[in-house]
């Protein structure tokens, strides 16, 4: 029997939950307040505030720049990459009589067990051998093979969570099984396929061993050039970076969750009534 929680309870549970948020929560206040100091020692609190080092984030032909233009074109093919494989895998796998469906669908997760740095140097031996080492299209191509699971792990669920006889229903109807998809499979998964995409993106624009073994010199993507940065000292660009990464990760969760909330109000509004038929 579970004892009633009294008040003294409800507020002790109250603000040690607070407190432990504001634990951590504390390194990203620290790092957001950071960025704005205007000298380059990093104090907290700063003495002065400025922007001085988002500009230099923006400024034309800087490395910084440069290294975020990379990093977007990489994501954006991984994107492309992962969304391929990931809907056509979530189809076979939720909709298709695959044998040793178990197996196959650990397999396609297995490179979210292995370590990252042992994927990038059986890429980097892939990839050296052909002189594709410092290509857009190959760092792409390494991040898909992490970003694709997410994808697929993602798009099973959400397939997995549509009702079946809506497609049965259409099929008995004489729809094919591609006005299926593209009127009635694709549409209740929108949600599902948007959060595929967001987080795909995320996953190629955080990597860091992958890009390191795959890239140049003359290639080098924001979380290596944020690596160079800090290898021999502080730069005070990188926590502008970093508060401009936390709220764009803030703001992607908040777009997923604002399209799981439109997806499943629609569902609700959209959902066909099913009345049971007893015997």
């Amino acid at each position: 029997m579970e004892l009633p929680a009294t008040r003294a309870g409800r507020v002790a549970r109250s603000v040690s939950a607070t407190l432990i948020l504001l634990f951590l929560a504390l390194p990203i206040i620290v790092i957001v307040v950071t960025s704005f100091g205007a000298d380059g020692l990093g104090d907290f609190p700063p003495k002065q505030l400025s922007t001085r080092w988002y500009e230099e984030i923006g400024a034309p032909g800087s490395d910084w720049a440069t290294a975020i233009g990379l990093s977007c074109l990489v994501a954006a093919l991984t994107t492309a990459f992962s969304l391929v494989l990931g809907v056509t895998t979530a189809l076979a796998l939720a909709r298709g009589r695959l044998p040793l469906r178990s197996a196959v669908y650990g397999l396609v997760l297995a490179p979210l067990l292995i370590p990252h740095v042992v994927i990038a140097l059986g890429l980097f031996l892939l990839f050296e051998p052909l002189g594709m080492l410092g290509s857009p299209l190959a760092i792409a191509l390494g991040h898909t093979v992490l970003a694709a699971p997410v994808a697929v792990l993602i798009l099973v669920a959400t397939l997995r969570g549509i009702d079946e006889r809506l497609e049965d229903a259409a099929a008995s109807m004489g729809a094919t099984r591609l006005t299926i998809a593209r009127q009635i499979t694709l549409p209740l998964a929108m949600p599902g396929l948007f959060a595929a995409t967001v987080f795909s993106f995320i996953t190629s624009f955080d990597e860091f061993f992958i890009a390191q073994f795959l890239s140049t010199a003359d290639t080098r993507t924001l979380p290596i050039e944020v690596f160079n940065a800090l290898q021999f000292d502080v730069d005070p660009t990188v926590t502008a970076i970093s508060s401009v990464l936390i709220g764009l990760s803030v703001l992607a969760l908040a777009l997923v969750a604002t399209a799981r909330r439109l997806g499943g109000t629609r569902d609700s509004q959209g959902a066909l009534p099913v009345e049971t038929v007893t015997p």
